[in-house]
């Protein structure tokens, strides 16, 4: 286990008396459990600096559209000679199905029949709010979730391929600070970036235990227990650690794949067998309507409005949150991969590609759950409420033709997306362990695999779940602060490798 950091024993260490926490019966903690605590912290945080989350993330999309256009746009990302390691199909898979990936699947049709019921402003249950909750569909997993992981992932693969650096997130401060992020500042910044994605990636993979469950006992009547999701967890977890062992050109390359091919299908499967002119109207509608109103959607508050304040506190603050949470996991996997692209290439691409998907996805399925809702009264909400969120796909899909195959389909793609999810993050656990290594050994990517699973199973055991998302939650006030940080580094090295380039030519 060479080439170990400080960082990696801090880490598992904090994590490991995390997990104990969050495992300690609340009677033998009434007042000072890992619950109790995290929502009185994230509270504090969403109430006190949602602005400042509206405002950081917003920061990210101007600054990623600015490099399309800036001069900085031809500069490469590793050096003059390098070509791309992989083809735009392969790429285009391996982080889309790094950035979305269950998320997409457990939300695509949840997220928009519950903003129909319950919407950012007006009345529940119109017209309007039909379109409104498509647009904020769009809004939530678009440009800015996608900004978000763009300027970390340039700012990591500029520094790791075209300056030598080690390929840490703290190691992109060093124009500001100097040799001071090879001490304890450095250690502090990798620690949060280990911290955050530990959490957030161990409660999507508790999300996507509970979907595979749901799917399950929907389609073929198994119980949904603990026991079933732990079964899943066990499975899922020699699946992923065995993708983990082979490498990034085999396991994860051909699942990203595979990921990509099932979503296309079962995509185009819906749109087909279900409303289609219904999906593609309000699919060019809400897109007509998140462009035109997207400025005012990104700085969107309520300051004398209780309700609306509630709302965007609880959704798109959370998401902004959240994001920034995912971002150092999805941001250095998405740097790994991205060898040899211009930044101009390597932002459109990150950009626009994943949102342009991802809208038509929430299209598709939000689309078919809101027509089954408004024009065939099929009550889906109740069915939902009754279930559990994690049903909602396969509640829609039951009201189409080839219910059973589709269903079928899905769980397969959450399967994917679990592993590749899992197999991804354990990579960069890996990497930002050992120093920024490309190729982490396999004992260290085997402790950070259990880990994962072992939180995440955990979690589900004392239903945990929402504590440690709100954990990884408040991980993300000090990131945005780097995040931040880490966007004047950037441009502050640009600068000089523009000048250097100039100096070249003259």
């Amino acid at each position: 286990m060479k080439k170990i950091t400080p960082v990696f024993y801090i880490s598992v260490i904090v994590t490991a008396l995390f997990i104990i926490w969050g495992i300690i019966p609340k009677t033998v903690l009434p007042h000072a459990n890992l619950d109790d605590v995290t929502n009185v912290i994230q509270a504090f945080l969403v109430d006190k600096f949602g602005w400042f989350y509206l405002l950081s993330v917003t920061g990210f999309v101007v600054f990623a559209l600015y490099l399309i256009f800036s001069k900085y746009g031809r500069i490469k990302l590793g050096k003059p000679g390098d070509k791309p390691e992989y083809s735009y199909i392969t790429w285009f898979a391996m982080l889309f199905s790094a950035g979305m990936g269950i998320g997409l699947v457990f939300w695509g049709a949840a997220e928009p029949i519950s903003h129909f019921h319950s919407p950012p402003y007006g009345d529940a249950e119109t017209k309007e709010a039909a379109k409104n909750a498509l647009t904020y569909s769009f809004f939530h997993w678009g440009l800015h979730p996608w900004a978000t992981y763009a300027t970390l992932a340039l700012a990591l693969a500029f520094f790791k391929f075209r300056k030598q650096s080690s390929g840490l997130v703290s190691a992109i401060l060093e124009p500001l600070f100097g040799n001071y992020v090879k001490g304890p500042l450095g250690t502090l910044v990798d620690f949060i970036v280990v911290f955050a994605t530990v959490f957030g990636v161990a409660t999507s993979l508790g999300f996507g235990a509970i979907q595979i469950s749901g799917g399950l006992s929907y389609v073929f009547g198994i119980s949904q227990t603990f026991l079933t999701e732990l079964i899943i967890i066990l499975i899922v977890t020699v699946l992923f650690m065995t993708s983990a062992m082979t490498g990034l050109n085999k396991g994860i390359k051909y699942l990203s794949n595979l990921n990509i091919l099932l979503a296309f299908a079962l995509m185009v499967f819906l749109l087909i067998l279900g409303p289609t002119r219904f999906i593609l109207e309000m699919f060019t509608n809400s897109l007509g309507d998140y462009v035109s109103n997207f400025p005012k959607m990104s700085l969107r508050m309520a300051p004398f409005d209780g309700e609306n304040a509630g709302w965007i506190k609880d959704w798109t603050i959370f998401y902004w949150a959240w994001w920034i949470a995912w971002a150092p996991f999805v941001g250095t996997f998405i740097a790994r991969v991205s060898r040899g692209r211009t930044i101009r290439e390597f932002v459109l691409g990150v950009l626009l590609v994943p949102t342009i998907f991802g809208a038509l996805w929430f299209a598709v399925f939000g689309g078919s759950a809101i027509d089954l809702e408004f024009f065939q009264h099929a009550n889906v909400i109740q069915s939902i409420n009754d279930m559990g969120e994690e049903t909602a796909l396969f509640e829609v899909l039951q009201h189409f033709p080839w219910a059973t195959f589709m269903s079928v389909l899905s769980i397969l793609l959450i399967s994917t997306f679990f592993i590749t999810s899992a197999d991804s993050a354990t990579f960069v656990l890996g990497m930002q362990t050992t120093g920024g290594s490309l190729d982490p050994s396999n004992k260290v990517k085997f402790i950070w695999g259990m880990i994962q699973s072992g939180a995440a199973a955990v979690l589900l055991w004392q239903g945990g779940l929402t504590a440690l998302q709100t954990a990884s939650i408040i991980a993300a006030f000090p990131f945005a602060i780097i995040m931040i940080l880490v966007m004047i580094s950037t441009i502050k090295s640009l600068k000089e490798e523009a000048r250097r380039i100039e100096m070249q030519k003259k």
